[in-house]
């Protein structure tokens, strides 16, 4: 059994042993905690529930792709991939280990070639290493021999679009590696080069494209022209636990329970056809116009609206995932969000509306009156409902994209190396479909020369 422990599947931590490191903080201390039954949060969440999309058609979204929230979820493992799990209560501990929340894709690059040499290619370090399928292309992740992927963060093989994903991020490098040795940057100098470049591109296409699709276009300009209003931490970044146990998790209710990753091809369940750790088959390899939307192509399958609905795959998560548990609700996603944000003292969503300013969601919008529950609402199911009442599923509300555009632009200007904070009038140099803009598509399936 192979599980993965990460921020979203890990024991709930004490209160003040969480901000004493410096590793979370509170975006609204202030807000008292939401007291709420686990028995009334698991009917939210368990297997026919209001968090259940198994047994009826929940919608798709018109606009939003469906490899779109695939990158969501990369940003969040390379949001904590420099963090290890908190299990213990030494707060001098704590901070001495706290480190500033990045977007800079240690993920992929780990602690570089000569930290982990076995990233990269023998003969050529500045490049990283891809594996090959049984067909002999190189489509998957390197493994080692027991099938097992190597890359700077095990999540990364959780499931085959993510592991896709990383593969379309390796290649990403490789190009620009292959691009500045043309350009006749020095070998000594390659690495280096290589990998800002394609960390400006990356947090280019998460602020220029990432965001306006998540907020929608008004918000996210007016959040990057005025910057946060709510979230202006000084010094080291840490991640608000209203942002990374509540609104972040918007795009559980994104995912699909089955994608079409091959013309032609059958469709697969995201959990278990897909699940990881292991060798990834010919027919798994990602069509990225399956995916995402190519200019001149057909579009691409669609991401599920957000309305706190999660497909049948994420209701029931394998045990290689959850490991063993004791009781079947703790199989459900939702059940764990939800338990989640109760554990880490999280405000209901309507404390937190009227604290920015939010007229909140009426009680039939949030829809939880059939459980008998008639007080405020978890942070995590009101910011799915808002968006599914605010803005018909296909972008968050007022409330979940003030905390998630917040943050993440928070991130980006906190890092002093980043592309705002180095040279904000930076453009990206890779080429793009259409002119001026450079999209999550133009990075992960470049066009033609």
């Amino acid at each position: 059994m192979r599980q993965v422990r990460d921020h979203c599947l890990a024991p709930a931590r004490n209160r003040g042993a969480v901000l004493a490191g410096g590793r979370y903080t509170r975006l609204f201390p202030e807000l008292p905690a939401l007291a709420i039954e686990p028995d009334t949060q698991r009917a939210i969440g368990r297997a026919g529930g209001p968090s259940d999309g198994t047994n009826d058609d929940a919608a798709d979204a018109r606009t939003v792709a469906a490899g779109r929230p695939v990158f969501g979820q990369y940003l969040a493992h390379d949001l904590t991939a420099d963090r290890s799990p908190v299990t213990h209560h030494d707060d001098a501990e704590l901070l001495r280990n706290a480190r500033s929340a990045r977007l800079n894709l240690e993920l992929l690059y780990g602690q570089g070639p000569v930290g982990n040499p076995y990233l990269y290619r023998r003969r050529d370090p500045a490049r990283l290493l891809l594996g090959q399928i049984e067909t002999g292309q190189e489509d998957d992740l390197p493994r080692n021999p027991e099938g097992i992927a190597l890359a700077g963060d095990p999540r990364q093989d959780v499931h085959g679009l993510i592991s896709q994903l990383h593969v379309a991020m390796i290649r990403a490098h490789n190009r620009l590696v292959d691009r500045l040795r043309e350009d006749g940057v020095p070998e000594a100098d390659l690495f280096g080069a290589a990998r800002q470049a394609l960390t400006w591109h990356y947090q280019y296409v998460m602020l220029h494209d990432y965001l306006p699709e998540t907020l929608g276009r008004e918000r996210a300009a007016r959040l990057l022209e005025h910057g946060p209003r709510h979230f202006r931490p000084e010094g080291a970044v840490a991640i608000p636990l209203e942002f990374a146990d509540a609104a972040y998790r918007f795009g559980h209710s994104q995912m699909r329970d089955s994608y079409r990753l091959q013309p032609g091809g059958p469709a697969f369940k995201l959990m278990p056809d897909l699940m990881g750790f292991r060798p990834t088959p010919a027919g798994h390899v990602a069509h990225w116009p399956l995916l995402l939307d190519v200019p001149g192509q057909p579009p691409a399958q669609r991401a599920k609206a957000i309305d706190g609905r999660l497909p049948n795959s994420l209701i029931h998560l394998p045990v290689d995932i959850t490991g063993a548990v004791d009781e079947e609700d703790q199989a459900s996603l939702a059940v764990r969000d939800l338990l989640r944000g109760t554990a880490t003292g999280l405000p209901s969503g309507e404390a937190v509306a009227r604290r920015v300013g939010e007229v909140p969601l009426a009680r039939d919008e949030i829809g939880l009156a059939a459980l008998g529950w008639a007080s405020e609402t978890p942070l995590w199911y009101y910011i799915e409902r808002e968006a599914a009442v605010r803005e018909d599923g296909e972008r968050l509300g007022p409330v979940g994209s003030l905390i998630v555009g917040e943050v993440l632009l928070a991130v980006i200007d906190g890092d002093p190396s980043s592309q705002r904070s180095v040279d904000p009038g930076w453009r990206p140099t890779l080429p793009s479909r259409e002119p001026g803009q450079f999209t999550l598509t133009d990075l992960l399936y470049p066009p033609e020369p």
